[in-house]
């Protein structure tokens, strides 16, 4: 096992961790470990909803998982209808089985954080969304908050500066149809956080030479590619009425 593996705490193996798999030749070298990330939330208010499930994981370079390490949050307040319809957690669930959502927003940061100290990307489709909720709850329990997190890899961004003029939605399930990634038991965090990372390798292998090789330049550009895509989205809200002129989309990214 790598040291940087090492340095993860609470994070279980879940198959031979000495994968010497390598990335396909052309293909950047951030593929050959990633981290991934994915929330399950009581809504999609960043700044109001919380957290009720949670996975960080590391994939090799083939898209198999090395490790993994999965939350159930009781989140302190009650999880919408709408919401359990997604993820399937109910307020009793959580409340029954749930850690504190204090420690989990704290145990979470702490894992994230290791993975980016150890130079290892995390990946997190629409990543913005993630990050910034996890921020708030941060904020509100009181935990140190990941300042700037980096280098992070959000294949929603990706994909829509590559293949900007493609139809269609974007969703997770859509965009991992598209690149021809399983995707099973939709909107649960472990397995919606694999796909996520297995869309960002297929994105690497797509686009090997157009992509910087580099995960820290990769991030780079996705600042200014987010908020391109989000003044573009913005002008077309307001083109068809669905957003006033005088608002605007937050186009900040990974963390608004």
């Amino acid at each position: 096992m790598s040291e940087a593996a090492h340095t993860v705490s609470g994070m279980k193996a879940r198959r031979n961790p000495d994968s010497t798999v390598e990335a396909p030749v052309g293909v950047p070298t951030w593929t050959r470990v990633i981290g991934v990330f994915d929330l399950e939330t009581t809504g999609i208010d960043v700044a109001q909803d919380r957290i009720v499930s949670a996975h960080v994981g590391l994939l090799d370079a083939s898209g198999a998982a090395i490790l993994a390490r999965d939350w159930l949050a009781d989140p302190g307040i009650e999880i919408p209808v709408a919401a359990t319809a997604v993820h399937g957690i109910s307020t009793e669930q959580a409340r029954a089985i749930g850690a504190p959502a204090s420690d989990v927003v704290e145990q979470i940061s702490d894992t994230l954080r290791s993975l980016l100290d150890a130079g290892i990307p995390i990946v997190a489709y629409n990543a913005a969304f993630d990050f910034s909720l996890l921020a708030s709850e941060a904020e509100r329990h009181g935990v140190p908050p990941l300042h700037d997190p980096s280098p992070v890899i959000d294949p929603l961004v990706i994909d829509k500066a590559y293949d900007r003029f493609r139809r269609g939605k974007r969703t997770l399930a859509v965009v991992a149809e598209h690149y021809a990634v399983r995707l099973d038991d939709a909107h649960e965090a472990s397995a919606d956080a694999v796909a996520a990372g297995r869309i960002a390798q297929a994105l690497a292998a797509r686009f090997a030479g157009l992509m910087p090789p580099r995960a820290e330049e990769l991030h780079t550009r996705q600042i200014a590619w987010a908020r391109a895509q989000a003044a573009s989205l913005t002008e077309y809200f307001i083109r068809i009425g669905r957003l006033d002129p005088e608002n605007r989309l937050d186009g900040s990214w990974p963390v608004r």
